[in-house]
């Protein structure tokens, strides 16, 4: 005889269903923006690969503006999600990551900064896992050596983009900002590997 199946073990299931929507994706503007700004790293790459370095400029202050529009649309309107908070420093790191790659393909920027600003990059990426895993940290508010890292890495690509693309008159100002988007890079990835090596020992509390 097949036993009668209660309808018992059904409400898990069911209750699971309930849940899903909770789990749903939102997409509102502030994360189109950001996607947007994720989709134009292809774009930019192409037009540095071809030599359109005029339009690649104009994308790449386009992108700046939409992750400064995101970001203040976010906030202003409550527009906030847990979407638009690992989509926003993903697109920022691929798009600087991608234009850096390329230029440096193309023989604008020295291979040994490329490396530099990409290993820093992994290095942060891996960080951030590792201790994700071994910390009950909550919260990673950026470090000021990397907020001025990042905004150093932007104004060369720009410039470079810029030079290449309007003919501006370069002078020094290249290798100077190839020296100081190099030593904040450095800067900044000896902060981070010291912050994680105090989170890991316990010497700073987690947030």
């Amino acid at each position: 005889m097949v036993p009668e199946i209660s309808p018992g073990p059904e409400r898990p299931a069911s209750r699971a269903i309930g849940r899903r929507p909770a789990l749903s994706i939102e997409i509102n503007l502030p994360n189109l923006l950001t996607l947007a700004r994720l989709f134009s790293v292809p774009v930019a790459v192409w037009l540095i690969l071809d030599k359109s370095y005029g339009a690649a400029f104009w994308l790449f202050v386009a992108a700046g503006l939409t992750d400064a529009l995101d970001g203040y649309i976010a906030k202003r309107f409550d527009r906030r999600t847990r979407l638009g908070a690992l989509l926003d420093p993903a697109a920022d790191k691929t798009l600087l990551a991608g234009v850096y790659l390329t230029l440096g393909f193309a023989g604008q920027l020295p291979a040994w900064l490329v490396a530099l600003v990409v290993t820093r990059d992994l290095l942060i990426v891996l960080g951030f896992a590792l201790i994700r895993t071994t910390s009950a940290t909550r919260q990673f508010d950026p470090l000021y050596i990397s907020k001025v890292n990042t905004l150093m890495q932007i104004a060369l690509v720009g410039f470079v983009l810029a030079r290449l693309g309007l003919g501006i008159d370069e002078g020094s100002a290249t290798w100077l900002l190839i020296v100081t988007a190099a030593a904040t890079t450095v800067l900044s990835g000896l902060s981070y590997l010291m912050r994680w090596a105090r989170l890991v020992s316990g010497s700073e509390p987690a947030l």
